[in-house]
């Protein structure tokens, strides 16, 4: 096994570890381990990330995303040069949006039934640097 092998197959199950930390139903658990993990081997992992909430989860990969959305069995690739961020701040103008003090959005322009919508809210001080940590791992990827 080569490096870049071994490095893959670490990143590969980082990603499992993350989802199996999720409170997610056994079939949900199953579609990760093996359809989605199917689905990827072999491509390189750049970063993650899960939605605690809704048990989905973002891969980033080289030139490209992949949404797997558990509830539907929807594993989606997306183009990097079809994504765009938006982070909305609402601390600076003083109008908090339904409560909300920044928002943060990884979108594709793409046919509407087919778009991502990886969107971060938080309505708490305390949770802004997880959303800008988040948005510069974002930033970072669309750059490289």
């Amino acid at each position: 096994m080569t490096t870049g092998e071994a490095f893959t197959d670490l990143r590969m199950q980082e990603f499992l570890d993350s989802v199996s930390a999720l409170s997610l139903n056994r079939d949900h658990r199953e579609w990760y381990n093996v359809e989605v993990a199917a689905a990827i081997d072999g491509c390189n992992i750049q970063g993650h990330e899960v939605d605690n909430a809704t048990g989905s989860a973002l891969l980033f990969l080289q030139k490209s995303v992949v949404l797997c959305v558990p509830d539907k069995g929807h594993i989606a690739h997306y183009p990097r040069n079809l994504i765009h961020c938006f982070l909305d701040d609402f601390r600076r103008n003083g109008q908090k949006k339904d409560g909300m003090v920044m928002r943060a959005e990884l979108f594709s322009i793409s046919p509407c039934e087919e778009q991502l919508g990886w969107e971060l809210k938080c309505r708490s001080e305390h949770e802004v640097p997880t959303i800008q940590a988040s948005v510069a791992r974002w930033l970072r990827w669309l750059n490289a």
